[in-house]
């Protein structure tokens, strides 16, 4: 089996389709209809390896669930795939804000949705390879329990900016456009315009504080983390 995929999704028509095709292509399934049942569902043993969740349910909105499940220990670590009629800028910002892996508006293929699926599994695969604690000048990340610190004091970042740096850290002086932060961070190809990486960036670094000039801007480019710490 290539792995257990938990389905959060109040159509039922729907949820059986996405049920029968992760299933025909390998991967264990277990369904959900609502937001709650989704939550309770999350926790039981074995915890899924991706959760596809749909943002509109009858009972807990799906970005609730979402932030729930990444408060949860368990599951915090989870990829979600968040699946939606709404379209917007805004609406897949939100998704993101609330620690959603990728998005995928309906009407959407059965194929596209396997292979998002795949490429979240790859990426959380990668993330585990990596040494839990990354240190570099002032900054000291623990991935294993989403905590940051600038000197000896911790930050509060979101999901998404805690990927974020993330990425940036793990790829030192190397040069990261826009759309390859799109695609690896967020998860995602061309679905959110590269203004969304700048705002991020943007309120990144202030929380940052005087380590944000880690960050570096190349106009026309996209953006580096420095490969020394030196000083701001």
């Amino acid at each position: 089996m290539l792995g257990l995929i938990l389905v959060i999704e109040d159509e039922v028509d729907l949820a059986t389709t996405l049920e029968y095709n992760l299933e025909r292509e390998g991967y264990q399934t277990r369904v959900a209809h609502t937001g709650q049942g989704g939550l309770d569902a999350a926790l039981k043993d074995p915890v899924p390896d991706a959760i596809v969740l749909d943002l509109m349910l009858p009972d807990i909105p799906g970005t609730e669930v979402c932030r729930r499940l990444r408060e949860h220990e368990r599951t915090r670590d989870v990829p979600v795939l968040m699946c939606t009629a709404k379209g917007g800028e805004i609406d897949r910002v939100v998704g993101f804000e609330v620690g959603a892996d990728d998005y995928v508006v309906k009407p959407f293929s059965v194929r596209e949705l396997l292979l998002r699926i795949r490429a979240i599994l790859r990426r959380a695969q990668r993330v585990e390879s990596e040494p839990e604690v990354l240190r570099f000048g002032r900054l000291r990340i623990d991935r294993e329990a989403h905590r940051v610190w600038v000197d000896e004091t911790e930050l509060g970042l979101t999901a998404l900016e805690f990927r974020l740096l993330a990425a940036f850290m793990a790829r030192k002086g190397r040069v990261q456009t826009r759309d390859t932060l799109l695609s690896d961070v967020w998860g995602i190809e061309a679905d959110v315009t590269t203004r969304t990486v700048d705002t991020h960036v943007k309120r990144l670094r202030e929380k940052l504080g005087e380590a944000g000039a880690y960050i570096e801007t190349l106009r026309g480019v996209g953006y580096r983390f420095r490969d020394q710490p030196e000083e701001a």
